[in-house]
């Protein structure tokens, strides 16, 4: 849905979205057209409400597609779609492939015993 404020002023609504585990914020917001990813997120006062985030080293995705991974445009030249979703990760504590690892060796020694 792309709104008009005036004549050569598009607006549209996108959502910011960031959480930690016990605590998550959807920030609604009107941007104009070729607004950016990271132009959204500083507009959205998310960066206010989460001062932790860094958003030197935090990823920034779109309904789960990370920017600048696998041929999507960075957060930086990415312009945003009307009711596009931009999405702050935070970074990960363990490695996956690390927990399975684990996973695997607990298994193995219950199986031992």
């Amino acid at each position: 849905m792309v709104l008009k404020m005036t004549e050569d002023s598009p607006i549209m609504t996108v959502e910011v979205a960031y959480a930690l585990p016990n605590r998550q914020v959807l920030l609604e917001i009107a941007v104009s057209q070729g607004t950016t990813a990271m132009d959204a997120i500083r507009q959205s006062g998310v960066l206010d409400k989460f001062p932790e985030i860094d958003l030197a080293t935090s990823k920034v995705g779109i309904f789960s597609q990370v920017l600048g991974a696998k041929g999507l445009a960075s957060a930086d030249t990415y312009e945003l779609k009307a009711l596009d979703r931009v999405e702050i990760y935070r970074p990960l504590l363990l490695d996956p492939k690390e927990i399975r690892r684990r996973r695997a060796e607990q298994a193995k020694s219950k199986q031992k015993v």
